[in-house]
């Protein structure tokens, strides 16, 4: 079966102007002017007006659910594919946190594998916070090598009283199994790396990079946007090392909010190509007081990826191809996820058309449609009729 969405404005992420998109099966195989098909089947959505980008691409999701940090009771549900495709992603990176104890990688795993047969581009990192890391097999190069799911590592906790407290040695070890189980594999071997709001921020990153061989593409720091004092020394590790950073979505407001923050960093001189939004999504948000305990707890929103978006574009001024980059071609490249984060032929056909008021309006998960004119054509297994 064919697909043709038509007369549409086509952001590859860069602007190509009103286009013809044509889909066969899982694949984009044509993007022109005006595609004119006769004598087959072919089903036509006309999209004048509207635009489409890459499908969003999360890199930071609890698939499995968050929390425990409140006791049993706070322990967050799982992610159902309605919530990621009604939030525009098409692509999901699920991991572990703080509990890498009743939340293990066989779970993690299961629910990852779920997603993709309910139609969802869905992979694991390996581990959570601890370290040594809790991996599925017996080594972090053995879960690369041995299951196709897992890409990376993470997220290893560093800055925060709910980690393991790694030293720089016991780091290091991590993330040189994590990247020799990527050369291994042909994988991204990246390790997503949680930061607390501890004194020390990215100290001990700033460490590893000066007495070890990790290459830095392979360490991805993520919570950036915390607090002013890691978003500058975040900025400062970003410049110093070329390295990449991670503004969490649903963290903050004002000065602190991912497209603020992106905005901000762009000005002080960081490439912005060096620049993911993830949304932490279903993932557990406590708030602690200065003595470590317990206030309350809030629950990581996916729908903040796309909002945040939307955000640097409408209130932050930039163009639309620069903020679209976080969440489509930068994990892409970071990831190393063949044929995702962009609009092109061969690539997949993850789309996400939006109206004239730049809301989510079509889904398209590898050619599947998965929301038409807002309404869900794709559920869960569970979602009621």
């Amino acid at each position: 079966m064919l697909t043709l969405i038509s007369e549409t404005d086509v952001y590859q992420p860069e602007p190509i102007g009103v286009k013809d998109i044509l889909i066969a099966g899982d694949r984009i195989i044509r993007i022109a002017d005006h595609i004119e098909l006769s004598g087959i089947d072919v089903r036509v959505i006309e999209r004048k007006g509207f635009k489409t980008i890459p499908g969003l691409i999360d890199n930071h999701v609890h698939v499995l659910g968050g929390g425990g940090e409140a006791g049993y009771h706070s322990r967050v549900p799982e992610i159902a594919i309605d919530r990621l495709i009604e939030a525009g992603i098409t692509s999901v990176i699920g991991l572990l946190g703080t509990d890498g104890f009743t939340r293990d990688m066989k779970a993690l795993i299961a629910k990852v594998k779920a997603l993709k047969h309910e139609g969802m581009s869905a992979y694991a990192m390996t581990g959570s916070y601890q370290v040594p890391p809790r991996t599925l097999l017996k080594t972090i190069e053995d879960d690369l090598l041995m299951v196709e799911e897992i890409i990376g590592l993470g997220e290893i906790a560093i800055a925060d009283h709910r980690s393991s407290q790694p030293t720089v040695k016991e780091l290091k070890k991590a993330l040189a199994g994590a990247h020799v189980g990527g050369l291994l594999s042909g994988k991204a071997g990246v390790s997503n790396i949680h930061v607390g709001n501890g004194k020390d921020g990215l100290l001990i990153l700033f460490k590893v990079l000066e007495k070890s061989e990790i290459p830095v593409s392979k360490i991805h720091p993520t919570h950036i946007n915390r607090s002013l004092e890691l978003l500058e020394q975040g900025i400062d590790y970003s410049k110093t090392y070329g390295a990449t950073i991670d503004f969490t979505t649903g963290l903050n407001e004002g000065p602190l909010s991912a497209h603020e923050a992106f905005a901000y960093a762009i000005g002080q001189g960081v490439d912005p190509k060096r620049i993911t939004f993830s949304s932490d999504g279903q993932g557990s948000l406590p708030v602690f007081d200065e003595k470590g305990r317990f206030v309350s707890m809030g629950i990581g929103d996916v729908h903040t990826l796309y909002q945040s978006v939307r955000k640097a574009h409408r209130e932050s001024g930039l163009p639309l191809e620069c903020c679209l980059g976080p969440v489509t071609t930068h994990v892409a490249k970071i990831y190393h996820l063949a044929k995702k984060g962009k609009i092109e032929e061969g690539y997949d056909a993850d789309l996400v058309i939006l109206d004239s008021n730049d809301e989510i309006n079509d889904v398209f998960l590898r050619g599947r449609q998965a929301m038409n004119n807002k309404d869900l054509l794709m559920k869960s297994t569970f979602s009621n009729p």
